[in-house]
């Protein structure tokens, strides 16, 4: 009886290790797609915050949050169900951060680590020219105003992880 609860539910753990393979693992995966499914659905609706006309997001960017969540929540003790992410987006040249959604991955469970993804606008590059191509002919009048441009997402980010449970312990991260 020295073992409380803690030390059964360890137990659990270890009578369901051969199961691991069906049950833990593609879960994990599913779950990393439902949660960028869902960021990627935040980003679409992020015009009004971030005061553009369109926010355009690369797909290299949504395959690399999905690696980037599951590699975070890898230690976690329930995984990537135990996720709290805020999703930011830097909007660099006026120094704003803007918090576009939180999103609980299981809203059943107490949190146990807190995932801020900062995501960073594209700045210069090639955008702007490509922009400038598709308006073509139309007068300057004709153009729209500058916060009602279409912006593009970087594929690069940052991942910041802190644990809820043990004090003290961030990890941040650059995903390129």
């Amino acid at each position: 009886m020295h073992h409380g609860s803690k030390g059964g539910s360890v137990a659990d753990l270890s009578l369901s290790e051969s199961d691991n393979s069906f049950f833990c693992y593609p879960p994990e995966e599913t779950l990393a797609a439902e949660v960028v499914a869902t960021i990627t659905q935040s980003l679409n609706n992020a015009s009004p915050i971030l005061c553009c006309s369109k926010l355009i997001t690369p797909d290299c960017l949504i395959h690399n949050i999905s690696q980037e969540l599951l590699h975070l929540a890898v230690n976690e003790p329930c995984g990537l169900r135990g996720a709290m992410i805020d999703l930011c987006v830097d909007k660099g040249d006026q120094g704003l951060l803007c918090t576009v959604d939180q999103i609980a991955v299981d809203p059943t469970l107490v949190p146990t680590f807190h995932v801020t993804l900062m995501l960073r606008l594209e700045s210069g590059g090639l955008w702007p020219k490509v922009q400038k191509l598709f308006k073509g002919g139309k007068p300057p009048s004709a153009m729209s105003p500058r916060h009602h441009k279409a912006l593009r997402l970087s594929s690069s980010f940052r991942a910041i992880r802190r644990k809820l449970y043990s004090s003290g312990e961030l990890l941040i991260e650059e995903c390129c």
